[in-house]
Protein backbone atom coordinates (compact mmCIF):
# COMPACT_ATOMS: atom_id res chain seq x y z
CA UNK A 1 0.00 0.00 0.00
CA UNK A 2 1.45 3.26 -0.86
CA UNK A 3 1.89 6.01 1.66
CA UNK A 4 -1.43 8.00 -0.45
CA UNK A 5 -3.62 4.95 -0.54
CA UNK A 6 -2.87 4.45 3.41
CA UNK A 7 -3.31 7.93 4.69
CA UNK A 8 -6.80 7.94 2.31
CA UNK A 9 -7.83 4.77 4.08
CA UNK A 10 -6.65 5.42 7.67
CA UNK A 11 -8.19 8.95 7.56
CA UNK A 12 -11.08 7.73 5.82
CA UNK A 13 -12.13 6.19 8.93
CA UNK A 14 -12.57 9.21 10.66
CA UNK A 15 -14.43 11.00 7.85
CA UNK A 16 -16.99 8.07 7.47
CA UNK A 17 -17.11 7.19 11.31
CA UNK A 18 -15.50 10.59 13.01
CA UNK A 19 -19.01 12.36 13.99
CA UNK A 20 -20.03 8.60 16.06
CA UNK A 21 -20.74 9.06 19.72
CA UNK A 22 -17.65 8.05 21.58
CA UNK A 23 -18.59 5.73 24.04
CA UNK A 24 -20.77 7.60 26.69
CA UNK A 25 -18.40 10.08 26.72
CA UNK A 26 -19.85 13.86 25.45
CA UNK A 27 -17.72 14.39 22.55
CA UNK A 28 -17.21 12.39 19.41
CA UNK A 29 -15.10 10.13 17.90
CA UNK A 30 -13.13 12.92 15.62
CA UNK A 31 -13.30 15.48 18.35
CA UNK A 32 -11.44 13.25 21.42
CA UNK A 33 -8.83 11.74 18.76
CA UNK A 34 -8.31 15.32 17.75
CA UNK A 35 -7.82 16.90 21.16
CA UNK A 36 -5.57 14.02 21.83
CA UNK A 37 -3.49 14.74 19.17
CA UNK A 38 -3.41 18.95 19.91
CA UNK A 39 -2.48 18.13 23.52
CA UNK A 40 0.72 16.31 22.13
CA UNK A 41 1.67 19.40 19.91
CA UNK A 42 1.17 21.70 22.14
CA UNK A 43 3.58 20.24 24.45
CA UNK A 44 6.10 19.42 21.65
CA UNK A 45 5.97 16.08 20.76
CA UNK A 46 7.44 14.30 17.44
CA UNK A 47 4.94 13.28 14.64
CA UNK A 48 4.67 9.87 15.66
CA UNK A 49 3.83 10.57 18.79
CA UNK A 50 1.38 13.07 17.86
CA UNK A 51 -0.48 10.74 15.59
CA UNK A 52 -0.32 8.30 18.22
CA UNK A 53 -2.34 10.10 20.04
CA UNK A 54 -5.18 10.86 17.30
CA UNK A 55 -4.96 7.58 16.30
CA UNK A 56 -5.01 5.89 19.92
CA UNK A 57 -8.77 4.36 19.60
CA UNK A 58 -8.92 3.81 15.75
CA UNK A 59 -9.50 -0.17 16.92
CA UNK A 60 -13.10 0.73 17.84
CA UNK A 61 -13.26 2.18 14.17
CA UNK A 62 -11.22 0.15 11.75
CA UNK A 63 -14.09 -2.66 12.05
CA UNK A 64 -11.90 -5.42 12.32
CA UNK A 65 -13.87 -7.97 14.25
CA UNK A 66 -13.10 -7.40 17.78
CA UNK A 67 -16.15 -8.26 21.02
CA UNK A 68 -17.92 -5.44 22.12
CA UNK A 69 -17.14 -4.50 25.53
CA UNK A 70 -20.93 -3.86 26.58
CA UNK A 71 -21.40 -1.07 24.48
CA UNK A 72 -18.49 0.55 25.42
CA UNK A 73 -16.51 -0.39 22.28
CA UNK A 74 -14.55 -2.96 21.11
CA UNK A 75 -12.37 -5.10 23.22
CA UNK A 76 -8.54 -5.21 22.29
CA UNK A 77 -9.14 -2.40 20.60
CA UNK A 78 -5.68 -1.18 21.45
CA UNK A 79 -4.16 -4.22 19.32
CA UNK A 80 -6.51 -4.07 16.76
CA UNK A 81 -5.57 -0.54 16.19
CA UNK A 82 -2.28 -1.60 16.58
CA UNK A 83 -1.90 -4.18 13.84
CA UNK A 84 -4.56 -2.03 11.76
CA UNK A 85 -1.63 0.48 11.47
CA UNK A 86 1.27 -1.43 11.35
CA UNK A 87 -0.52 -3.38 8.10
CA UNK A 88 -1.05 0.52 6.90
CA UNK A 89 2.82 0.70 6.90
CA UNK A 90 3.40 3.36 9.84
CA UNK A 91 5.82 2.61 12.34
CA UNK A 92 6.55 0.09 15.07
CA UNK A 93 6.94 3.18 17.56
CA UNK A 94 3.72 4.50 16.73
CA UNK A 95 1.53 1.58 16.62
CA UNK A 96 3.38 0.56 19.81
CA UNK A 97 2.30 3.51 21.37
CA UNK A 98 -1.37 3.50 19.90
CA UNK A 99 -1.24 -0.42 21.75
CA UNK A 100 0.51 0.66 25.10
CA UNK A 101 -2.71 3.16 25.68
CA UNK A 102 -4.79 0.64 27.64
CA UNK A 103 -1.13 -0.95 29.43
CA UNK A 104 -1.16 2.61 30.69
CA UNK A 105 -4.40 3.01 32.43
CA UNK A 106 -3.38 -0.22 33.80
CA UNK A 107 -0.29 0.41 35.42
CA UNK A 108 -1.68 4.23 36.68
CA UNK A 109 -4.72 2.30 38.32
CA UNK A 110 -1.77 0.05 40.15
CA UNK A 111 0.47 2.82 40.91
CA UNK A 112 -1.45 5.58 41.95
CA UNK A 113 -4.48 4.66 43.96
CA UNK A 114 -6.20 7.99 43.30
CA UNK A 115 -6.29 7.41 39.53
CA UNK A 116 -9.34 5.27 39.49
CA UNK A 117 -11.34 7.97 40.77
CA UNK A 118 -10.26 10.21 38.27
CA UNK A 119 -11.23 7.80 34.74
CA UNK A 120 -14.37 8.50 33.49
CA UNK A 121 -17.69 6.04 33.91
CA UNK A 122 -16.96 4.49 30.82
CA UNK A 123 -12.78 4.53 31.37
CA UNK A 124 -13.62 2.19 34.73
CA UNK A 125 -15.97 0.03 33.07
CA UNK A 126 -13.76 -0.91 30.28
CA UNK A 127 -11.06 -1.52 32.88
CA UNK A 128 -12.07 -4.73 33.66
CA UNK A 129 -12.62 -5.89 29.83
CA UNK A 130 -9.14 -4.63 29.30
CA UNK A 131 -7.40 -7.02 31.99
CA UNK A 132 -8.26 -4.75 35.30
CA UNK A 133 -5.36 -3.27 37.44
CA UNK A 134 -1.94 -4.36 36.62
CA UNK A 135 -0.15 -6.71 39.11
CA UNK A 136 3.16 -5.54 40.40
CA UNK A 137 5.25 -8.00 38.16
CA UNK A 138 3.42 -6.12 35.13
CA UNK A 139 3.94 -2.97 36.66
CA UNK A 140 7.44 -3.82 36.85
CA UNK A 141 8.03 -4.76 33.24
CA UNK A 142 6.09 -1.91 31.98
CA UNK A 143 8.20 0.54 33.86
CA UNK A 144 11.02 -1.00 32.61
CA UNK A 145 10.06 -0.11 28.71
CA UNK A 146 11.68 2.65 27.25
CA UNK A 147 7.98 4.02 25.71
CA UNK A 148 6.42 3.54 29.23
CA UNK A 149 6.82 7.18 29.86
CA UNK A 150 5.41 8.75 27.02
CA UNK A 151 2.48 6.19 26.83
CA UNK A 152 1.77 7.65 30.23
CA UNK A 153 1.65 10.88 28.91
CA UNK A 154 -0.84 9.52 26.29
CA UNK A 155 -2.80 7.94 28.92
CA UNK A 156 -3.48 11.85 30.37
CA UNK A 157 -4.40 13.32 26.50
CA UNK A 158 -6.64 10.29 26.30
CA UNK A 159 -8.27 11.40 29.85
CA UNK A 160 -8.28 15.52 29.19
CA UNK A 161 -9.41 15.01 25.56
CA UNK A 162 -13.13 15.13 26.62
CA UNK A 163 -14.04 18.47 26.20
CA UNK A 164 -16.93 20.11 24.98
CA UNK A 165 -16.65 23.05 21.97
CA UNK A 166 -13.28 22.53 20.95
CA UNK A 167 -13.01 22.82 17.29
CA UNK A 168 -11.26 19.96 16.06
CA UNK A 169 -7.89 19.80 14.67
CA UNK A 170 -7.36 20.74 10.38
CA UNK A 171 -6.53 17.07 9.35
CA UNK A 172 -4.50 18.15 6.22
CA UNK A 173 -1.98 18.65 9.25
CA UNK A 174 -2.06 15.37 10.68
CA UNK A 175 -2.14 13.58 7.01
CA UNK A 176 1.07 15.78 6.52
CA UNK A 177 2.26 14.28 9.60
CA UNK A 178 1.07 10.68 8.56
CA UNK A 179 3.22 10.85 4.91
CA UNK A 180 6.59 12.26 6.60
CA UNK A 181 6.01 9.18 9.35
CA UNK A 182 5.23 6.39 6.41
CA UNK A 183 8.00 8.23 4.16
CA UNK A 184 10.76 7.53 7.01
CA UNK A 185 8.93 3.68 7.63
CA UNK A 186 9.51 3.15 4.19
CA UNK A 187 13.25 3.87 4.28
CA UNK A 188 13.93 2.89 7.87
Amino acid sequence: MSPEQAIAEVFGLYETHGTADYIGEPVSQIEHMSQAAQLAMAEGFDDEVVLAAFFHDIGHLCDEGGENMGGYGVVSHERLGADYLRRAGFSERMATLVEYHVQAKRYLTFSQPHYYARLSEASRRTLAYQGGVMSAEEARVFEQDPLCAVSLRMRYWDEQAKEMHVPVLDLEVLKLKAHRVLAAAAVG
